[in-house]
């Protein structure tokens, strides 16, 4: 689905909500980042496969490490005002988590992932990612394609390339997560060619 007939200079989160409210499936996905709207299909099946690897590795290590809980998509992000995202996946520390059991909006983020897809790969990398950079402190695109992830964090201009491991520090008073890339990548592999 391309974007909606009504083409506009600038998007309000109040218009982005209406045009969710009105479509009867979850997607296309709809985000809006200082008034430009981001409209993406469903995902593909080696997305979801990375999506869902992600998760269960970020949901062990979280939980473990009592950091608060990791979400994924389609879920509300409001960071600031007018703005509208759902990233693939996300954790919130624990005062957040404790929050949205009464409400309906993330808007506090420990680690922001996002997981490229051919339409989704420019704001990905633009708008979402300046806005990311902005309120969270990791961030991270995970290019399927090139087989690596790129880090950024608040004040990067460049990002980390990662190619072999993923580690991710919260605090001090934590020891790393680490996510060998290899591996996670390897999830994407024609089942025929393990035989």
């Amino acid at each position: 689905m391309g974007m909606p007939a009504a083409k506009r200079d600038r998007w309000t989160r109040a218009e982005v909500e209406r045009l969710i409210a009105d479509g009867p499936l979850q997607t296309p996905r709809y985000e809006v980042v200082d008034g430009e709207l981001f409209v993406t299909p469903s995902p593909l099946p080696p997305h979801q496969v990375i999506v869902g690897e992600l998760y269960a590795a970020l949901r062990e290590y979280v939980r473990a490490q009592k950091l608060g809980r990791v979400y994924f998509s389609p879920s509300d992000i409001e960071l600031e005002p007018e703005t509208y995202v759902q990233p693939d996946l996300y954790v919130v520390p624990p005062e957040e988590d404790r929050r949205l059991r009464l409400a309906t909006k993330a808007t506090m983020l420990s680690l922001v992932v996002e997981v490229l897809s051919p339409d989704s790969a420019r704001g990905d990398r633009g708008r979402k990612r300046l806005l990311y950079q902005r309120r969270v402190p990791e961030y991270w695109i995970v290019d399927l394609d090139a087989r690596l992830v790129e880090r950024w964090r608040t004040g990067d201009t460049r990002p980390e390339i990662l190619r072999d491991e993923l580690t991710w520090t919260p605090g001090a008073a934590h020891p790393p997560l680490v996510v060998h890339l290899e591996q996670l990548f390897a999830e994407l592999a024609d089942p025929d060619d393990e035989a």
